[in-house]
């Protein structure tokens, strides 16, 4: 989440107004993360007794032509008892708005803290939840191609260039020119399949204590392997935010809370080093690529491509991490 565009309160206020949830109170922008605009919304609700939300603009990175795919996963997970939330329809029964040539779309508020240093219990807990979202969408009507698929890596990191990439660390392009080559020759294609989050992230999980009360952000959502879901969730839990301290506890607990749901196949569990590779590869690129491009005065907080360079090097010396 971040802010690129800036609405004033005037449009806010009339932006809210065509929603059935009372007149806007406050909007707060929210400065983490680097794909859409976003804000916290405080209105008096429909009953006067206050309601929050989410506002959401999609960006540049996230194509309109997939809204009603996000969204509508959004209701259907939610109506499926995930922890999960809805979009709110605005008075015309529509999911989604227009402000120029932005969309935006209004999204329930769920309680809960993105906790920063996960216990194994939290861990097992987001585990479990994926797994939920993995069964839950079996019977979801769309697909969606994934847009960051290594293609897309390739293509973010020759934008960057070697020596963007140098700019970065001097080593960055070496391990780039070292890995890709290997992940593109033995990606697996036969693995099950469904609809994926592709970016569960902390900041995108919602906890009280160690329940999960909500798993959001879903605009990366796609259609792609289950398994490389997991390798995803677990480079982005099991790791200090530098990269550089593995936590094997976490691991364990992780893994443990998914295969509680949804037990892997011995095929998947096989795949997932190279998945975890993957996974690491997927964040440096677009990291790199927003580390280069992303503008001055945006409200955002750039993050470390390095960070997922160290997780990328760790996976590749420790092939037997995943073994049952």
């Amino acid at each position: 989440m971040a802010v690129y565009t800036q609405l004033g309160a005037e449009t806010l206020a009339a932006l809210i107004a065509e929603f059935d949830v009372g007149a806007l109170v406050s909007a707060k922008g929210i400065a983490e993360g680097v794909s859409n605009s976003n804000w916290l919304i405080d209105t008096s609700g429909k009953d006067g007794n206050g309601a929050r939300f989410i506002l959401t603009m999609f960006e540049g990175r996230t194509d309109v032509g997939d809204l009603p795919f996000f969204l509508g996963l959004l209701d259907h997970l939610a109506d499926k008892g995930c922890p999960v939330p809805r979009t709110i329809h605005d008075r015309a029964g529509a999911s989604f708005r227009w402000i120029d040539d932005k969309a935006l779309a209004l999204i329930e508020f769920l309680p809960g803290v993105s906790v920063s240093e996960p216990t194994a219990a939290q861990a097992y807990a987001v585990g479990g939840a994926l797994a939920q979202v993995h069964l839950a969408a079996q019977d979801f009507g769309s697909t969606r191609a994934n847009g960051m698929d290594l293609t897309a890596w390739k293509g973010l990191l020759e934008d960057c260039g070697a020596q963007g990439l140098a700019q970065i660390n001097p080593d960055l392009a070496a391990l780039v020119a070292e890995e890709l080559p290997l992940l593109a020759q033995n990606w697996p294609t036969d693995l099950p399949r469904g609809i994926v989050h592709a970016d569960l992230f902390p900041d995108n999980v919602l906890m009280l204590d160690d329940k999960v009360t909500g798993l959001i952000d879903f605009y990366f959502a796609c259609t792609d392997i289950l398994a490389y879901d997991v390798a995803v969730t677990h480079a982005a839990w099991c790791f200090s935010n530098d990269g550089t301290r593995f936590d094997a506890d976490i691991s364990q607990a992780l893994l443990a809370g998914y295969e509680a749901v949804r037990p892997l196949s011995e095929a998947e569990r096989a795949a997932l080093p190279l998945l975890a590779r993957g996974a690491a590869m997927r964040f440096l690129s677009t990291r790199a690529y927003d580390w280069i491009n992303t503008p001055a005065d945006a409200l955002v907080v750039k993050k470390d491509p390095m960070a997922f360079a160290n997780r990328l090097r760790f996976y590749a010396a420790h092939p037997a991490l995943f073994a049952a």
